[in-house]
């Protein structure tokens, strides 16, 4: 439960401004609320962006640990905690991928239980694994673009912010993203998927 109300009239940037404060002033009872607040926003990012589960915990787990070091340094009225978690999370997760590229022919294992059904369950399985094994195989950046547009829903200004680009140069790299995507995705017997336009 947060530690800082929301009063009537109070926006998100003046709620992430006080848990901030309070952050700064080392209040662990804040950094829970905080956790709970933006950390399964984080770990979404990191866990298709890397396509591993342990390792998106572990970017997750170092982003927020960012956040708790550099409290101190939060500037009031910007952009707030969970598009400053975001841009942190997309540029971890962009090192590492920089620094390890582990070669496999296997298909990524889906998140979800996998329970015996019907074939039309056993087929959305199989797309949703080849959509995110297209989805890994692309370049770092085009990944993040297509991750924090279609998959966490920024507007392209949020995600242009996110990733330390302007609006144009940002859409740019969307447009190129979704070329190679749908040519990922063609690549792998997908046809007739569209992007979201």
């Amino acid at each position: 439960m947060s530690t800082v109300p929301n009063l009537p009239g109070e926006n998100a940037a003046n709620r992430d401004d006080a848990l901030m404060a309070q952050l700064a002033a080392r209040d662990h009872d804040t950094f829970r609320t905080v956790i709970a607040l933006h950390s399964k926003a984080a770990h979404r990012i990191a866990w298709r962006m890397l396509g591993d589960p342990a390792e998106a915990e572990d970017v997750t787990q170092e982003a927020l640990l960012k956040l708790w070091q550099q409290s101190a340094k939060w500037v009031p009225g910007g952009r707030g905690i969970g598009p400053w978690l975001a841009r942190v999370t997309t540029n971890l997760c962009i090192d590492r991928m920089r620094r390890v590229r582990p070669v496999t022919g296997e298909e990524l294992p889906e998140r979800e239980d996998e329970t015996p059904g019907a074939d039309a369950r056993f087929d959305e399985q199989r797309i949703r694994a080849l959509t995110h094994a297209a989805l890994l195989s692309l370049p770092d950046r085009q990944r993040a673009a297509i991750v924090l547009t279609y998959y966490e829903d920024y507007r392209n200004s949020q995600a242009a912010e996110a990733l330390d680009m302007n609006i144009k140069a940002f859409e740019s790299l969307l447009l190129r993203a979704r070329k190679a995507l749908r040519d990922a995705l063609a690549a792998r017997g997908l046809l007739g998927w569209e992007a979201a336009e």
